[in-house]
């Protein structure tokens, strides 16, 4: 019986990971002012203008990464086990699932820690022919010095 308790628990561990798998963790891109990768601007027209400096930033994404890794298995497994460890009976079991939960949101956060990467990407300040400024922040240069005349379509600079 006892046996049967951990096996139903163990499971209904299994089942709440996966369906919190489900859940979207993409973040929104709350960038204000600038139009940044891999945004789109969301103007119509093409814009035109000379480019006042260029700076490299880095910028992190995420790799794709699968609803459940490795890590959000392995911390289950020991939280689960440390769990288990505690208390007596009803409470132990209790202790299993909720150690098995924390486990496992634990683990599935540092390995999404890890699948974090860095990327460089173009930061380009334009003076546009009406006078205004833009940022545009892209992902190649498209061979853009400062002082050369630019092309803005949907975001994205190119020499012309």
């Amino acid at each position: 019986m006892k046996t049967l308790n951990n096996l139903t628990a163990l499971a209904a561990v299994v089942g709440t990971l996966m369906l919190g798998a489900c859940a979207s963790t993409t973040p929104l891109n709350n960038n204000v002012g600038t139009t940044a990768y891999p945004q789109q601007n969301t103007n119509s027209y093409t814009q035109y203008g000379v480019v006042q400096s260029i700076t490299l930033v880095s910028q992190n994404s995420p790799t794709t990464s699968t609803p459940i890794g490795a890590g959000t298995i392995v911390g289950a497994v020991v939280g689960g086990v440390l769990g288990n460890q505690v208390g007596g009976g009803s409470g132990k079991t209790a202790a299993t699932v909720i150690g098995a939960a924390g486990g496992a949101y634990a683990g599935h956060e540092i390995e999404k820690r890890n699948q974090t990467q860095q990327t460089n990407a173009y930061q380009l300040s334009v003076r546009l022919n009406n006078g205004s400024y833009q940022t545009l922040t892209q992902a190649n240069s498209n061979d853009i010095r400062v002082g050369d005349s630019v092309r803005i379509d949907n975001g994205v600079a190119t020499r012309y």
